[in-house]
């Protein structure tokens, strides 16, 4: 919006051609974002309690989380609010990209909210049913995946690219959508199993999303790319803006999120920063890089998948609880240190997903 704005005014003073570099405009999206959750925050908040929009313990769950009850919840508005006010300010809004993962991202945003909405304000503790829930992230996963293959412009937005081998791209074809479907709707609850602690999944979140914007401002930069082989993505340089104003966003809700938590940011939080992590990186064709980067969401979800399988066929429970994290809770590990520690883990697998940049 105001990239137009300052393109105009370009022709009275040259002065505002700085606004032109993408680089500069993913720092005025970071501080954006950054700004609005500070002064939206303490109100939100405020409001969220007033309202009782509390969070719900677990009966099952440790002992620790029993003093959480009633903390406010459903604070994932106020990412989605910097996110979105952020990227409609200083992105380029002629850009395909920047809408398929806004509306991407919102989309998950009113799923995760209806879901919130019934548990803690309507009672409901089911919440959104599960079918529901998969159905209508699969419907947005599906749309995104269809749009994108339809208005394919050159054959390496639809290519596969294997991390640390040199010029290999493999065609995906019309699989492309199946692989976008599974990489934003597997993305989107990875991140929602993981947020089961004070600051545990946006702290990661915003490391990746850093990560992502480097892959997209380099594969966005024709001799970056021609360097770096890998594939030019006229496009994709202008997602540096969004995941600059989500870097933004995340450290802002960090500043309420981190231990002992003012509010929780509930599904309506997760699920779009997921969705919004798995978007971005079937953008800039960075799928598997995503699985290295997320390796703690990864894990997180197959602690579950290995718990369900396990006491469904042998009637026997792998981690005295599922997510992993609340194994190590039930082992004793304090939850800051276990916090801490998976944040630690996200830096390392971070920094070896930029070093495939590199390292083909």
């Amino acid at each position: 919006m105001l990239l137009f704005l300052t393109e105009y005014l370009m022709q009275f003073d040259a002065s505002f051609r700085v606004f032109q570099y993408l680089t500069f405009r993913g720092i005025l999206g970071a501080l954006t974002a950054l700004l609005i959750s500070f002064m939206v925050g303490p109100w939100m908040i405020k409001r969220l309690s007033r309202n009782k929009i509390g969070q719900s313990v677990r009966e099952d769950g440790p002992e620790s989380h029993y003093e959480k009850a009633g903390t406010p919840t459903m604070g994932g508005t106020l990412i989605l609010v910097s996110i979105g006010l952020s990227t409609l300010l200083w992105a380029d809004l002629s850009n395909r990209y920047v809408w398929v993962v806004l509306l991407v991202t919102l989309a998950h945003g009113v799923i995760g909210f209806v879901d919130d909405y019934k548990k803690v304000a309507l009672g409901n503790s089911a919440g959104l049913a599960g079918r529901y829930k998969y159905l209508w992230q699969s419907i947005t996963a599906l749309a995104a995946g269809i749009f994108l293959y339809m208005t394919r412009e050159i054959p390496a937005e639809t290519q596969l690219l294997l991390p640390f081998f040199k010029d290999v791209m493999l065609d995906m074809g019309v699989f492309y959508i199946v692989m976008t479907y599974f990489v934003i709707v597997g993305s989107s609850n990875a991140v929602n199993l993981t947020d089961g602690l004070d600051g545990l999944a946006i702290m990661p979140t915003v490391m990746i999303a850093a990560a992502l914007a480097i892959f997209a401002y380099v594969s966005g930069h024709y001799k970056f790319a021609e360097y770096l082989a890998i594939p030019f993505l006229p496009q994709s340089g202008e997602l540096v803006v969004f995941c600059a104003a989500l870097v933004g966003s995340g450290l802002g809700f960090l500043w309420f999120n981190a231990y002992p938590a003012m509010v929780f940011m509930g599904d309506v939080g997760a699920l779009a920063l997921g969705a919004a992590l798995g978007c971005v990186a079937v953008l800039v064709r960075q799928e598997i890089v995503l699985m290295i980067m997320g390796g703690v969401f990864v894990v997180e979800t197959v602690s579950v998948i290995i718990q369900v399988w396990s006491f469904k066929t042998r009637g026997k429970r792998v981690f005295l609880m599922a997510p992993i994290h609340h194994h190590f809770e039930l082992k004793g590990w304090p939850e800051p240190r276990i916090i801490v520690r998976f944040w630690i883990i996200t830096v390392i697998l971070v920094l070896i997903g930029l070093a495939t940049l590199k390292l083909r």
